[in-house]
């Protein structure tokens, strides 16, 4: 029966305790927004420090290029996966018992990592900090949502959390990099497990747990969907670029599975107990941030993966040096958080969103013109222009997919954009990797032609850089310095032709979903109690509002 036709007051759904709009009125609201923000920022501390760790992990370790970015991805990989599970867990059980959960899988994660002696013992811990992660991510949202039901109060309280994901990436490489330079790389782990620990004693006293309005149910086929699905996509893309090869059957098969799987999970969930509501796309306003969040993400994490390695390999920088050129990319989310949260609330987070877009976009295009002897100061200048656009983008992202539905389903709107910003992180990576990859190694041997090198010399490097890896290119030592030195600028040539492909695939990409943004999202304000009343009576006309969703 629909619930305008019953003369009971009330909330539409069953309540569970505590999602009233009463809690924006908690004591502890701003304790429960300082600790959500403060889970964001360790889930998000090993993303990029790691990756800015790659090329002193991949001498340490004698790891291929596969197996760096399967380092990278095995953090990923759980985090996309597992992230609306969580959502539901959390809806069900309580959003403060997966918070903690979370913070508990981060440190046993980084203590797998730190005593790591091999690339598969790291990929595990990474893997287990990704659960971590996958944890944090909506239950932060969702205790954010829950205490704060206004949409202006909310929007400022997602720029804050927004920023603290940034610092999170900004401290990392930092952290690591005087790590680097004083012990061993397994200590790059220490410090997110520290936080994450002690953050968690704190939100064990501190925080007031909550739980859905609605009744939620686990979606167990559509959680192994999804995960057969992305594993399926990442793993054709890294092997297919790697050794195995395009045409490998297991690469082919991989690619054939996450079709089917992504498929069959859209299907699935239609179903009346869906793991992610198919019905949050009806609002053009989610589904345009759902695409701008996977798209952007996808693009900055691979950037970031390519600009570690062409800072660490071509110009031979230190983990620290590499975290303080690339401090720009994510540190300006922190720096104009709170600017940007004013700005959504004066202007229209839909305006942010598409000038944030277009002017990561250029910034994204204007590494085209890095050179392999490009200073410092240059470089600085253009990944500050891509860190303003990103800071200008990533705020609104959220606030829009939250409030483009009811309160009652930000969690839910929550995790679903959080697991398409970790599909794209997880893409970012593998994809970027590959182009590395080919392009360096198709560009190698027209600039080994130009280097005056001899054939005998031209046939070596080109030998170690195809069987060993691309990595390899950057330590070459031939019979002379001479011949040395024509080596070594040969691959830095190569290799900055491939960072070039990058930029172009993450420039165009970018400026792309700020297409994306103006059509679906466009650029007026727009939220509030109208969107409420509008998804209210879609779920009235549903099929679905009267089996208890």
């Amino acid at each position: 029966m629909s619930r305008h036709a019953s003369p009971q007051p009330g909330p539409p759904y069953s309540g569970r305790g505590s999602g009233s709009s009463a809690s924006g009125d908690l004591p502890n609201r701003r304790a429960t927004i300082a600790l959500a923000c403060l889970g964001v920022l360790v889930s998000y501390l090993p993303v990029v420090g790691v990756s800015t760790a790659l090329p002193v992990i991949q001498q340490a370790l004698d790891a291929s290029t596969a197996g760096l970015q399967w380092i990278t991805d095995a953090f990923i990989l759980p985090t996309t996966a597992l992230l609306l599970s969580f959502g539901v867990i959390g809806d069900l059980y309580g959003r403060k018992k997966i918070y903690l959960l979370g913070l508990s899988c981060t440190s046993l994660g980084c203590l797998l990592a730190l005593t790591a002696h091999g690339v598969f013992q790291v990929c595990a811990g990474q893997a287990l900090t990704g659960v971590g992660t996958a944890a944090l991510l909506p239950s932060t949202i969702g205790l954010i949502a829950h205490v704060c039901p206004d949409h202006n109060v909310r929007a400022r309280a997602i720029a804050g959390w927004t920023a603290c994901l940034g610092l999170g990436l900004t401290l990392g490489p930092l952290f690591n990099g005087q790590i680097l330079e004083h012990v061993g790389w397994r200590w790059i782990f220490l410090p997110a497990l520290v936080l994450s620990a002690v953050t968690a004693v704190v939100g064990g006293f501190v925080l007031t747990d909550s739980r859905s309005d609605r009744d939620r149910h686990l979606d167990l086929p559509g959680q192994i969907l999804a995960i057969l699905g992305i594993t399926g996509l990442v793993y054709g893309f890294i092997e297919g670029g790697g050794t195995a090869g395009w045409g490998s059957p297991l690469v082919i098969g991989a690619f054939a599975l996450a079709v089917m799987a992504l498929a069959t999970f859209v299907v699935v969930e239609h179903d009346a107990y869906p793991m992610l509501d198919m019905r949050l796309f009806h609002s053009s306003a989610f589904s345009g941030a759902a695409i701008v969040m996977a798209v952007l993400l996808f693009a900055q994490v691979g950037l970031v993966f390519a600009l570690s390695e062409y800072f660490g390999l071509v110009h031979h920088a230190s983990t620290w040096d590499i975290g303080v050129r690339l401090i720009a990319l994510n540190g300006f989310t922190v720096v104009l958080g709170p600017v940007v949260g004013r700005m959504m609330n004066r202007l229209s987070p839909g305006l942010v969103l598409f000038a944030g877009l277009v002017i990561a976009g250029i910034g994204a295009l204007l590494v085209n013109l890095f050179k392999a002897g490009t200073g410092t100061g240059e470089a600085a200048a253009v990944i500050a222009v891509l860190g303003v656009g990103i800071a200008l983008a990533m705020a609104p992202i959220t606030t829009i997919a939250v409030n483009a539905v009811p309160r009652r389903l930000a969690a839910t709107a929550g995790s679903a954009n959080s697991a398409l910003r970790q599909i794209g992180s997880a893409l970012g990576p593998a994809v970027f990797g590959v182009i590395l990859t080919n392009r360096t190694l198709a560009a190698l041997p027209g600039h080994l032609a130009a280097s005056g090198l001899s054939q005998a010399d031209q046939g070596q490097v080109n030998g170690v850089v195809s069987a060993v890896g691309i990595q390899a290119g950057a330590f070459l030592h031939l019979s002379t310095n001479q011949s040395t030195g024509q080596a070594l600028t040969a691959y830095g040539d190569s290799f900055t032709d491939a960072l070039h492909t990058c930029a172009l695939v993450g420039g165009i990409g970018i400026l792309a979903a700020a297409a994306v943004s103006l059509l679906m999202i466009g650029v007026r304000r727009r939220g509030g109690p109208a969107v409420d009343a509008e998804y209210d009576a879609e779920l009235e006309s549903s099929d679905l509002a009267t089996s208890g969703i």
